[in-house]
């Protein structure tokens, strides 16, 4: 045989012996750094007054919160998320507004208690945050770096996605009553890039749903650009799971190979409810999504 063509075959050999091995190792590491595990609860709606109208208990949040935190600090949760509605707004159906100036103290209740965590917490904001607080306000009172933005997690990618705009791409605050969302092109060209600069799975966190849900009487999407939001995720190749809150009960579809969850609501009811929240275990190793619920959450394992 030629020795050039010997050095060659050669050469291509130990080029292709090394990619194996690169994936080889590559696997072993993402599936050596373990289970990710998340304490995931929504819709807390922390307040100082209930709604009759809405049949809604807020002034239990903090025995329910803490509860939460108990149980994920014994589990114990890699991370702790909460999916959007950390506080009410003064705005309730049945009873006297009072003042939007106690609402950053009630903020700052609640984040005392999930400060109580020992991990690292994150925030979804959603809707009913944006009643009577600013974005930066709601930065401000929880601590939150950012409103959206990513991190990664032993072997996985998580986003954290804000819908709280109006439809002309301007941030919402002090919005008194506002109820679908809307990414702006901002957000969605900063998605993109995100996406695009890693290999990891990826789970997208978000407060009103992405699954083409109908939000009641206006028969439109939770969020009104949701098929754009989907159709970016969709492309990226690397989302399995979106994480929803924003309608308070259990639910799950799966679009284009991503799972799109729902979680029960944390908040209590004029007819009592135990309180709900999940922890949620993304394994590297068997591909899987489980979900343990508590009480009224629902358990789940589908494969990714």
């Amino acid at each position: 045989m030629d020795s050039r063509r010997f050095l060659s075959l050669a050469l291509l050999g130990a080029c292709l012996l090394a990619a194996l091995l690169g994936l080889a190792v590559t696997a072993q590491e993402q599936a050596g750094s373990g289970p990710l595990r998340i304490g995931v609860f929504t819709d807390l709606h922390a307040h100082d007054t209930d709604s009759p109208g809405e049949k809604k208990v807020m002034t239990n949040y903090a025995e329910r919160l803490s509860a939460f935190v108990e149980a994920m600090n014994a589990w114990p949760a890699d991370v702790a998320i909460e999916l959007g509605d950390f506080v009410n707004g003064k705005f309730v159906l049945g009873a006297p507004l009072g003042s939007p100036e106690r609402i950053p103290g009630i903020l700052a209740a609640a984040e005392a208690l999930f400060a109580g965590f020992k991990g690292p917490r994150y925030y979804v904001v959603g809707n009913h945050d944006v009643y009577d607080l600013s974005k930066e306000e709601f930065l401000a009172g929880s601590g939150a770096p950012w409103t959206y933005g990513s991190f990664d997690a032993k072997g996985y990618h998580l986003v954290v996605l804000d819908a709280q705009y109006t439809t002309k791409d301007a941030p919402l605050g002090r919005a008194t009553w506002v109820v679908q969302g809307w990414i702006p092109q901002v957000e969605l060209d900063w998605l993109r890039a995100d996406l695009a600069a890693t290999k990891k799975p990826t789970i997208v966190c978000v407060h009103q749903r992405l699954d083409g849900a109908l939000e009641g009487w206006t028969k439109k999407p939770q969020v009104l650009n949701a098929d754009v939001v989907r159709g970016v995720l969709e492309s990226s190749g690397v989302v399995i799971a979106v994480l929803q809150g924003h309608d308070h009960e259990n639910a799950h579809t799966e679009i284009a190979g991503i799972h799109y969850f729902e979680f029960q609501a944390l908040v209590d009811h004029t007819d009592g409810t135990p309180p709900s929240w999940a922890k949620v275990t993304f394994d590297p190793a068997t591909r899987t999504i489980s979900i343990d619920g508590e009480e009224d959450q629902a358990d789940w394992e589908f494969a990714y």
